[in-house]
């Protein structure tokens, strides 16, 4: 099924145009692909950690060796808009600094966050879709 080409990984993860996208945790080993798809789907860069304005969506790269796994969550709230979502993407399973899902299932509430979906989104990475609460108005 080539279904891809009209639901690319970009659509997949609800992007849409205008939106503020900010991307933590790059490093060489992330999907160049992925990355272009994204800035397509909002027809703007992606934003960095200095951004120092709200975003409306986190994407967040993390291996397995990046630390504590609740600290890089918190800290990608930082900016996050109240019920805006956080997209953990993780090397699948099998492939190097892959993250175990039950470490996901279990950092997610510790951080403020609740599991919703994931989504294959390369052939390395894995996306996890972590919902931060609405603010109380």
């Amino acid at each position: 099924m080539s279904s891809t080409a009209a639901t690319g990984p970009a659509d997949r993860l609800g992007f849409k145009p205008g939106m503020v996208i900010q991307e933590l945790g790059w490093d060489n080993d992330t999907d160049d692909e992925l990355r272009v798809a994204i800035e397509d789907a909002i027809d703007a860069d992606l934003v960095d950690g200095d951004h120092g304005n709200v975003v409306d969506a986190v994407i967040l790269w993390w291996r397995d060796e990046d630390g504590d796994l609740v600290d890089g969550l918190v800290d990608a709230l930082t900016d996050l808009v109240g019920g805006g979502a956080i997209w953990l993407l993780t090397p699948k399973v099998g492939r190097p600094g892959s993250v175990d899902p039950a470490d996901i299932a279990e950092a997610a509430p510790i951080a403020g966050l609740a599991q919703t979906t994931t989504a294959t989104v390369s052939n390395d990475w894995m996306a996890t879709k972590l919902l931060a609460p609405k603010s109380v108005a």
